[in-house]
């Protein structure tokens, strides 16, 4: 872990030490010291400020921590004071700094469709749901039989990859609407206004397609992807804009050609039989669409089972890239790849130890935002990590290998029992 923060973001901390200090009290931490531990606190996958300073009170996790990051670990209630002050854009911009040096350095050039776009999957996601309104900020939702929750969401862009990478880019919070109510449609479209705004903003020339899903095919969307140069490939519901369904109909006839059926051989006796269909120049509102549906059929080899056993799955997209025979299958498959932002994205998040559900900061709005960048940071660097070849080939594929989660409870426990040798920290930074 230490080796990958080296590698990739030498200057980290640096960067921390660049923001400004929000204290009006003077204190034994520098600002960077408390930055580092909000971090920290997610890169050991605590999962809440108490179990950070139960780590705090070994000695010896004491002394490895300063030995890692350079600096003392303050109380996590004093963490906790700081994330309440800082300037959320601030903190954002430090995960917007870690994602343009791997732009830079074409970490993820060889993952680019069709060599070219990287594919920025949209979405949002609840932070947690409440029985009582936690801050002025919390939406709010009110059940048929009269009962009110309270929550949280926020609109993510990720970056996705084939092999496994999500990576939070941009972050929109889709807060209080004016009439009170909350309603998934007006107030997601509404952040994804925004959000784009910020996108452009931070990365004006990066040449991005957009994967959503069947609540993004709309006029406005399509306008704001053209506006900014940008393409997309978004999940196409049935009932979504109907003229252009019924254009599809039509033109289906016309295109009848426009088919294509791949048969492949998956391990444990399984076979998948994908059968494309495509249509080409849909006209809807002078945007120029493309219709694409994969009809997916997953059956095994084995004799004894029976045919009633078929997974029979259809997947639709609309997308304004040209589609033919000899891209049709890996449209489709990008197009599906939008669900990486919500299994190796928000579930990971939610359920691989980070807490994104867990309230970190009970009260205050300003520190529940800057807790969930320093999450994204500390995922960042742990995707990184575990996605690198050495480190599945070193910890991943030996026999009776540990799991992600256990290699984190042997990781703490490291700290808190064994001496990191400074003279191979130095060696690895490079110092």
């Amino acid at each position: 872990m230490y080796s990958t923060i080296c590698q990739h973001f030498p200057e980290l901390f640096e960067w921390m030490r660049a923001v400004d200090d929000c204290r009006k009290k003077t204190s034994t931490y520098e600002l960077a010291a408390h930055l580092t531990a909000c971090l920290a606190m997610f890169l050991f996958k605590s999962g809440s400020r108490n179990q950070y300073n139960q780590c705090r009170e070994n000695l010896q996790f004491k002394q490895n921590y300063r030995r890692l990051f350079g600096f003392f670990m303050p109380h996590g209630d004093s963490v906790q004071k700081v994330m309440d002050l800082l300037d959320i854009f601030q903190i954002e911009q430090l995960k917007h700094q870690m994602i343009q040096v791997l732009i830079q350095r074409k970490t993820f050039h060889n993952s680019r469709y069709r060599g070219h776009w990287f594919r920025i999957a949209v979405d949002a996601s609840g932070m947690g749901s409440y029985d009582h309104q936690r801050d002025e900020q919390c939406l709010q939702r009110t059940s048929k039989n009269g009962k009110t929750t309270y929550f949280h969401s926020v609109l993510e862009a990720r970056l996705i990859t084939p092999n496994g990478f999500s990576i939070s880019i941009a972050t929109e919070w889709l807060e209080n609407p004016e009439d009170g109510e909350y309603d998934k449609q007006d107030c997601e479209r509404k952040g994804f206004i925004r959000l784009a705004t910020t996108l452009k903003k931070v990365y004006p020339r990066l040449p991005i397609l957009i994967l959503a899903d069947g609540l993004y095919p709309y006029e406005g969307f399509f306008a704001i992807c053209k506006a900014n140069q940008w393409h997309y490939c978004v999940t196409f519901k049935d009932g979504n804009l109907t003229s252009v369904w019924e254009e599809v109909m039509e033109l289906q006839a016309l295109q009848s050609k426009n088919t294509r059926q791949d048969l492949c051989y998956l391990p444990a006796g399984k076979t998948v039989e994908q059968v494309f269909q495509w249509v080409t120049a849909v006209d809807y509102k002078g945007h120029t669409l493309n219709w694409l549906a994969c009809k997916e059929t997953i059956r095994s080899t084995k004799t004894e089972v029976l045919e009633e056993a078929l997974k029979t799955t259809r997947f639709v997209h609309i997308t304004d890239l040209p589609i033919n025979a000899s891209n049709i299958a890996d449209t489709s498959r990008t197009g599906r790849l939008r669900w990486k932002i919500e299994n190796e994205g928000f579930n990971t998040l939610k359920n691989g130890g980070y807490g994104m559900e867990h309230q970190y900061a009970r009260k205050s709005y300003c520190a529940l935002k800057n807790y969930f960048q320093f999450m994204q940071m500390a995922h960042l660097i742990h995707q990184l990590m575990t996605l690198n070849t050495r480190f599945r080939e070193d910890f991943m594929k030996a026999k009776n290998h540990p799991t992600l989660k256990s290699l984190w409870v042997q990781l703490v426990s490291a700290m808190q029992c064994f001496e990191i040798n400074e003279q191979e920290l130095q060696g690895i930074s490079g110092a």
